[in-house]
């Protein structure tokens, strides 16, 4: 075959495949979404060369345009990667609550006389503008803050587990359950059965008390 005849051939067949390339347009009738990565059925495709290449539109994909889909199709890959990445910047635990009081002396009375929590001399009080304490929850602690408490004290929720609360572990429920009955504190149990119970601190704080194994 002569290089003319070729040549001819090849020319024949690049203005083929611009004739049956879609448009970028056309593409995106096809809801090719390259963040979800859906995959494109023969059905549908068949269905796009039927109404959109059979139809005599003046196609206008060009070299330019699948290098600009490429490199979009390349960024979308790279942020999928980044948001599966695990984030870890070393979380140990929970240090400590803040617990807004409107009265020091009346909260510490609950949290020290009724619930027995020991206060951590070690943190500085001085320090802040407003008084307070650290009071110890095993490792962790509750931090009183005697400040004004934006939450509004009625219309709160009967059960405490429906409302923003503070969850403590410990050993037995049934012994807490004793002490509170005997300060008159009212509580509520654990609406799924679980050895857990719920009151509330003179602030209307709800505070939850789960049971768990030493």
């Amino acid at each position: 075959m002569g290089k003319g005849l070729k040549g001819l051939l090849d020319v024949d067949r690049l203005l083929h495949f611009v004739a049956v390339t879609p448009s970028l347009q056309d593409l995106h009738k096809l809801e090719v979404n390259c963040a979800a990565a859906k995959p494109i059925s023969v059905n549908s495709l068949c269905h796009f060369y039927q109404t959109n290449v059979g139809s005599g539109r003046s196609p206008r994909f060009c070299f330019k345009t699948k290098a600009k889909l490429s490199a979009e199709t390349n960024i979308v890959e790279k942020e999928s990667t980044r948001v599966n990445e695990k984030i870890d910047y070393g979380v140990v635990s929970v240090h400590h609550v803040g617990v807004l009081c409107d009265n020091l002396e009346r909260s510490l009375e609950f949290y020290q006389g009724i619930l027995g929590l020991e206060i951590n001399e070690e943190r500085p009080h001085d320090k802040l503008p407003y008084r307070g304490a650290w009071l110890w929850v095993g490792s962790e602690m509750i931090h009183l803050m005697e400040l004004p408490n934006p939450d509004p004290l009625t219309g709160r929720p009967e059960h405490g587990g429906r409302d923003r609360h503070t969850c403590i572990a410990i050993q037995d429920v049934s012994k807490l359950k004793v002490i509170l009955d005997k300060a008159g504190i009212p509580y509520t149990l654990s609406r799924s059965g679980r050895p857990a119970i719920f009151t509330r601190d003179p602030d209307a704080n709800a505070l939850e008390f789960t049971q768990v194994d030493g």
